[in-house]
């Protein structure tokens, strides 16, 4: 990761989202210190699009959804004071899994569980684009 983003703030509308959460988590355990003054930062995290749903992907004969698709979008993009570090990008996930209409309890958890996954996987994927700079 980039020395100035030593202490970083990250500008997001939603700062109640999953991915802000496990964002600012990873962000933190990798010793990076975050600031909420953007003044006292060496850079500037750009969190543009934060979006997650879900779609059907499948019906039985009954027209009762049998699979759905999970899908989170980010866009974010990462300037110092001097440059802009990394240009605004675009990084979508997907998942998918079935639906039984006997378990609702238990699927809802299901996706709630693989939202929280696309999430890390998206903040991993950042972190991988940062350290190569």
């Amino acid at each position: 990761m980039p020395e100035s983003m030593s202490k970083t703030h990250i500008a997001a509308e939603d700062r109640h989202s999953i991915f802000y959460e496990e964002l600012r988590a990873t962000l933190q355990a990798n010793g990076v210190q975050l600031v909420s003054n953007p003044m006292d930062a060496g850079a500037v995290m750009y969190i543009h699009v934060d979006d997650t749903g879900q779609r059907v992907l499948s019906v039985s004969a009954r027209n009762v959804p049998r699979e759905y698709e999970v899908h989170y979008t980010v866009q974010f993009s990462v300037e110092t004071t001097e440059r802009v570090i990394v240009e605004p990008q675009v990084l979508t996930l997907t998942r998918d899994y079935t639906y039984d209409e006997t378990q609702v309890l238990g699927k809802a958890r299901e996706e709630e569980i693989l939202r929280r996954a696309i999430a890390d996987d998206l903040v991993r994927l950042i972190l991988r684009r940062l350290s190569s700079i």
